[in-house]
């Protein structure tokens, strides 16, 4: 349903649904902005879900204008097209190497919500189609706002599902209690959250599974450069074979498909040698089959919470 300020904006933008350059952009921005997500752009787009047009940026952005041909518009092929971004986008892509801060009001003022780099999220309910400015701030961030969709600080499990409102369950062969050990580390949040892919890589394999302990799902993504397979078990998968995915892509939703219950919904990311569809055996077995991953998540900037 479009909301009452996509609405009210209608009537203004729809005689003019080809947008025009801003005479006040910087001449880097307007070279640059072509409606489609480059790696060092912050953008966003006109649906939930990084769905319709896209709008484009490489810097910060006091304020975006509101009425054409003055604005900052939607570029991109899709719902959208042409409207002014100013209160009309729904969700984000953060693809520069900086955490993005979007602001509810123009000159960076009001309720904020961060975006890690790589991340790509939806507005909350207070800045979905209420954005009037954004700002790059930098590797981290600090002080109050409205609640972050994007880690500020690179912890695993915030970038896993796009919020700091996320927790590590379990770590490295962490099963104590359990016959045969634990070779990835628990992640959850909620039934139905969000997963997004913590490396570049191809989609090597999907089973989708069902919920229930005998219903175990699998996405299995393989990082070439590093020669290492990252596999995600118990999500609702998102994702097809063949697919080639960066930091930040939507992979699936938290689900429990191989858990006995929802009570215990979780991710579980397992860092594997080589080129491999399937995660270790966790029940059971007594070979240790891969090396402690931290290392090498801290490694890519990651720390292990």
């Amino acid at each position: 349903m479009v909301s009452s300020r996509k609405l009210a904006m209608l009537a203004g933008s729809v005689l003019l649904a080809v947008g025009f350059s801003f005479s006040g952009m910087p001449s880097a921005q307007a070279a640059s902005r072509n409606g489609v997500c480059d790696n060092g752009e912050f953008c966003y787009s006109y649906n939930s879900g990084f769905k319709g047009s896209v709008s484009d940026f490489t810097g910060s952005l006091a304020n975006y204008g509101t009425t054409q041909p003055s604005c900052y518009d939607f570029k991109g092929a899709g719902a959208g097209k042409g409207r002014c971004i100013k209160n009309d986008a729904a969700s984000v892509w953060n693809r520069t190497g900086q955490t993005v801060r979007v602001y509810y009001n123009s000159n960076y003022g009001g309720s904020y919500q961060d975006f890690a780099p790589g991340v790509q999220g939806n507005l909350n309910s207070t800045l979905k189609n209420n954005n009037a400015s954004h700002k790059l701030i930098g590797s981290s961030s600090s002080g109050s706002g409205s609640s972050s969709s994007g880690s500020t600080n690179n912890c695993l499990s915030s970038v896993l599902y796009g919020t700091n409102s996320s927790r590590l369950t379990c770590g490295f062969d962490g099963y104590t209690t359990t016959s045969g050990r634990h070779e990835g580390i628990d992640m959850a949040r909620s039934v139905g959250a969000p997963i997004y892919s913590l490396t570049n890589g191809e989609v090597i394999s999907v089973r989708e599974g069902k919920t229930g302990s005998g219903g175990l799902s699998t996405i299995a993504i393989y990082a070439a450069r590093e020669n290492k397979t990252v596999i995600y078990l118990h999500a609702d998968p998102n994702i097809s074979v063949g697919q080639t995915v960066t930091k930040g892509t939507r992979i699936g939703y938290e689900s429990w498909r191989g858990v006995s219950g929802s009570s215990g919904a979780h991710t579980h990311v397992e860092v594997r040698n080589g080129r491999q569809t399937y995660a270790a055996k966790s029940v059971g077995d007594y070979t240790l089959q891969n090396s402690n991953p931290t290392s090498w998540w801290t490694g890519l900037g990651y720390r292990i919470c």
